[in-house]
């Protein structure tokens, strides 16, 4: 078999009957164009934070060119600076659009987040139940004193994306804050984020809001898809991509199922990606981007 030739592999199966949700979004994306982009930065479309729990204070993931360094850092809380741990999962990463889209729409670096973390949860299209609130609030704080550090071709931005966090009250989780929570974005990450910020699909980003990986693989997808130019498309070995998306995973057959789920998962919303999968990898074909540029140049033009 050539090795550029398609084989009939796991990203070809139907999606499994428990991804009702996805399969309810798909087709809401294939009936509809967005009523409006979400955006994040280009860099954290092609690396992003840590899926899962750590005790390192320190994550770096890389992509070609493009690289990601967070370090833990700390809040203070009245009387005290309190260590926080790297953010993880899929949680800061929904928050990072949300600021983002919220700071490019309003071409402002300060975010309001509403008056409780209820509020912010229904903003973002989570389940407000059980122990979402104090998930997501410490999540929110780690996000909040990280310092992440992009690297771009030869250039460094050091750029901690969120100066200011004002934090809601801990009168319980339904309380509300005498003034709503806020983020102010650091002028370095606003300014970079104009200049490199990436559209996505906010039905897509909800439909696989329980997926790291998944976020992780669409955000890359809709920023590399259409800079795909040969027709012969891009070649990716699955060595590549275990080491772009996969080195929290100690056997490669491990994240080689897990990538192939994400895979399937992310297409479904992502209809219009062109993914062949071949003998060792995968090919990238040129695709159109998630959100119509269409779209995205009438968005300018009624700014």
């Amino acid at each position: 078999m050539a090795d550029d030739e398609p084989v009939q592999g796991d990203l070809l199966r139907p999606l499994p009957a428990a991804t009702a949700r996805v399969i309810r979004f798909s087709a809401e994306i294939a009936g509809a164009e967005p009523e409006r982009p979400d955006y994040l930065h280009s860099v954290l479309c092609q690396v992003g934070l840590p899926r899962s729990a750590t005790t390192a204070t320190k994550f770096k993931r890389t992509n070609g060119s493009a690289s990601l360094l967070v370090e833990a850092g700390s809040l203070w809380d009245g009387s005290d600076w309190i260590e926080q741990p790297l953010p993880y999962g899929t949680r800061p990463r929904l928050a990072l659009v949300y600021v983002s889209s919220e700071a490019v729409r309003t071409r402002r670096p300060t975010v309001e987040l509403g008056s409780s973390i209820r509020d912010f949860l229904i903003r973002l299209g989570i389940d407000t139940g059980g122990r979402e609130y104090a998930t997501f609030n410490r999540q929110m704080r780690a996000l909040a004193a990280c310092r992440m550090t992009l690297g771009f071709g030869a250039s460094t931005i050091d750029a901690k994306p969120i100066k200011q966090f004002t934090a809601w009250t801990d009168g319980g989780t339904d309380a509300k804050a005498l003034t709503p929570g806020t983020i102010e974005l650091s002028p370095e990450f606003y300014a970079s984020l104009a200049e490199a910020a990436v559209p996505l699909d906010a039905r897509a980003l909800s439909a696989l809001q329980n997926s790291a990986l998944a976020l992780d693989v669409y955000c890359w997808l809709a920023h590399r898809l259409h800079r795909v130019k040969r027709m012969t498309g891009e070649r990716l070995s699955w060595k590549n991509l275990r080491e772009q998306f996969g080195q929290e995973y100690a056997d490669p057959k491990n994240f080689k199922r897990e990538m192939e789920k994400a895979l399937r998962t992310v297409r479904a919303v992502y209809q219009e990606a062109r993914i062949e999968q071949v003998e060792g990898g995968m090919v990238l074909m040129p695709s159109p981007p998630p959100v119509p540029k269409t779209l995205i140049q009438a968005r300018k033009v009624g700014r």
